[in-house]
């Protein structure tokens, strides 16, 4: 179907004020500018219990994360949030509108986690910093009234990349034993080349170019890497005994095809998995609920999802 109409408005503001693509920017400024068009389309964020910014030992030094709790008694489920942002951009801030949404629609403590960035830290510390995130927290949740039996993750983009990989190596490692995992148009094939990842060119949106992009950052020798299973999950060779997934995509998303597919592979494996496209949205879509309606229904989606398995 065609763009969506508050999509194809979106597109046209883009183009009269001439935004230029975070690729062409210096890494800097692209930072910046991400953040900034992040809040001002994600809404007005929703007030929550408490917000507790604290920090866990992580693999090389302190790690930042943000602990959001709805105003309800009783240990919670928790919910591991992983920003999108190419590994390369976004900051705990990047999901603060989204973490606070799903806080109170799912009932749960939503942990944000300021994994470091390439490429200062290039693959894998942001995917050791996220699995220690949740290893260290599972031990250690109960003093934010955390119920650390009940634990799933979630991510857009880069961050649904890396919620996919920490359920391979919770699985892998024998650590705690994940409940569901949301994926939001997550990568997961470096090779994907065709398909949605060659008619996605549109400059005024996330297209191929800004996928390349990221991956020059987070990668230090790409061919090798890009086909570790850690990089790219569908090239995992068992994806038995991972947790039920709920995989949101986009139709107009070079990552659409590699997050369908992954869904795919899941069930194959015996996973329940299910795959929700958004018809007529772009790449982000899931971060602008203050935008596009779209993005609120995906963002309740995600919330019953959740609430199921938690």
């Amino acid at each position: 179907m065609p763009l969506d109409p508050q999509v194809a408005a979106m597109r046209e503001r883009k183009i009269a004020q001439d935004t230029p693509p975070l690729y062409t920017l210096s890494l800097a400024q692209a930072r910046a500018d991400d953040l900034a068009s992040i809040q001002a389309a994600g809404g007005t964020p929703e007030q929550v219990g408490s917000v507790v910014d604290d920090s866990y030992p992580g693999p090389d030094g302190e790690i930042q994360i943000r602990v959001y709790r709805p105003d309800v008694e009783g240990p919670l489920p928790v919910l591991f949030y992983f920003f999108g942002g190419g590994w390369t951009l976004g900051t705990i801030d990047t999901s603060d509108a989204i973490c606070r949404r799903l806080t109170n629609a799912v009932g749960c403590v939503t942990v944000a986690v300021g994994y470091r960035l390439a490429p200062e830290h290039r693959f894998p510390a942001a995917l050791e910093d996220c699995y220690g995130a949740v290893e260290w927290f599972a031990a250690n949740g109960s003093r934010y009234g955390a119920d650390v039996s009940r634990i799933a993750v979630g991510g857009d983009s880069a961050g649904g990349n890396l919620a996919a990989v920490v359920s391979l190596m919770s699985r892998d490692r024998g650590g705690p034993r994940l409940q569901a995992q949301l994926l939001v148009y997550p990568n997961t094939d470096y090779t994907a080349s065709s398909g949605s990842m060659a008619e996605n060119v549109d400059p005024a949106f996330f297209n191929n170019r800004s996928v390349a992009w990221y991956w020059s950052h987070y990668l230090a020798d790409a061919p090798s890497e890009g086909m570790d299973p850690r990089v790219s999950p569908l090239r995992a060779t068992d994806h038995t005994g991972l947790p039920p997934a709920l995989v949101i995509t986009a139709e107009y998303d070079p990552l659409r095809d590699q997050g369908e597919a992954y869904a795919a592979k899941l069930a194959a494996a015996g996973v329940p998995a299910e795959v929700s496209r958004y018809d007529g949205m772009v790449h982000g879509f899931f971060a602008m609920a203050g935008d596009l309606a779209a993005g609120e229904r995906a963002q309740e989606e995600a919330a019953a999802f959740l609430r199921k398995f938690l």
